[in-house]
């Protein structure tokens, strides 16, 4: 796992200096500040994604549950005028909370993780537009929440607070992942789960508790993309947000089989999408290529794991 991410860094520093090269304007301030703080939103929940990856299973409702939250967030804020702290409190809550319905239902019903998230992308996405009869919700004119808007969208000696939340959380992440029981659970139960239960390993709570760390996630990052944009529209808000997240993690090690993954590769996969995101803003690209390119990227991902594994058990059977 450390030769993928040394060479996915080694891959990240290769495409920085080629879209320094071919635009001087990549490595100013402004720019790596930018990128950071988008690095930021997206790298949040993809390390959740990451989680549910590594046990065999995908979340594809991570960019309803964007809309869904997003929009109770603003309204508990404007509407219920709330204290801005309980407020996010209670949109983490309700990340967590859907992701304990998502890992009811794989573990305790046998249902596939592909329906079960399919279900809530369309769910959430379809309750977010009858919250708001299908309009825009946004902050009033003039409204101002100076400790979240600091907290959120600030900046410290010119790093996005979005960023270091972001290394916080895969800081955290990487300890629960590689350095616990839980973790080492976790892999066994993506290796073959079947065996990790006749080993003794309660494989339904490990399951299901990558499911929760995954919605509680996706809450936090309901809270930094909501007053990232300041208004969401139901309609669009988030849309194919769960691809950045299962790129990033592909890219980072994660495999689609599940019980491989590291928290670094995450987080490398998701600085190199985003160093390509503004390779293609950078070189006049249309923006209508931006989902080409993530196309392309899961493409080459899961290719590139393939061909590994088969490599790997080439090497194996000799």
């Amino acid at each position: 796992m450390l030769k993928k991410d040394l060479g996915l860094f080694l891959l990240i520093v290769v495409v920085g200096l080629v879209v320094s090269i071919l635009n001087p304007r990549f490595l100013s301030p402004i720019n790596l500040g930018n990128t950071a703080n988008l690095i930021g939103l997206f790298g949040l929940f993809s390390i959740g994604e990451g989680f549910v990856i590594i046990t065999g299973g995908i979340d594809l409702a991570i960019g309803s549950v964007f809309a869904l939250l997003g929009v109770i967030f603003i309204d508990l804020l404007v509407t219920w005028q709330l204290e801005w702290w309980l407020a996010a409190l209670v949109v983490v809550l309700g990340g967590v909370v859907l992701g304990a319905i998502h890992g009811f239902l794989v573990t305790r019903l046998r249902l596939q993780p592909f329906i079960v998230t399919l279900c809530g992308l369309l769910i959430y996405r379809g309750v977010a537009r009858y919250y708001t009869n299908d309009g825009t919700a946004g902050f009033e004119f003039g409204q101002s929440f100076p400790t979240l808007e600091w907290l959120t969208t600030g900046r410290t000696l010119g790093v996005p607070h979005s960023f270091i939340m972001f290394l916080a959380v895969a800081a955290v992440m990487a300890i629960v992942l590689h350095r616990s029981v839980f973790g080492r659970y976790l892999f066994a139960v993506g290796k073959n789960e079947e065996a990790a239960r006749y080993s003794g390993i309660r494989t339904g709570r490990i399951v299901a508790a990558a499911y929760i760390i995954s919605g509680g996630l996706a809450g936090l990052s309901s809270i930094y993309l909501a007053m990232y944009t300041r208004s969401i529209s139901p309609a669009s808000h988030g849309n194919f947000y769960e691809l950045y997240a299962i790129a990033a993690a592909v890219l980072g090690g994660c495999s689609l089989r599940g019980g491989e993954g590291s928290i670094l590769g995450i987080v490398l996969g998701a600085i190199l999408l985003q160093i390509l995101q503004n390779l293609v803003n950078l070189l006049g690209i249309p923006s209508s290529l931006n989902f080409a390119v993530m196309g392309t990227v899961i493409l080459i991902g899961v290719v590139a794991d393939q061909q590994l594994t088969r490599l790997r058990d080439r090497r194996a059977r000799r």
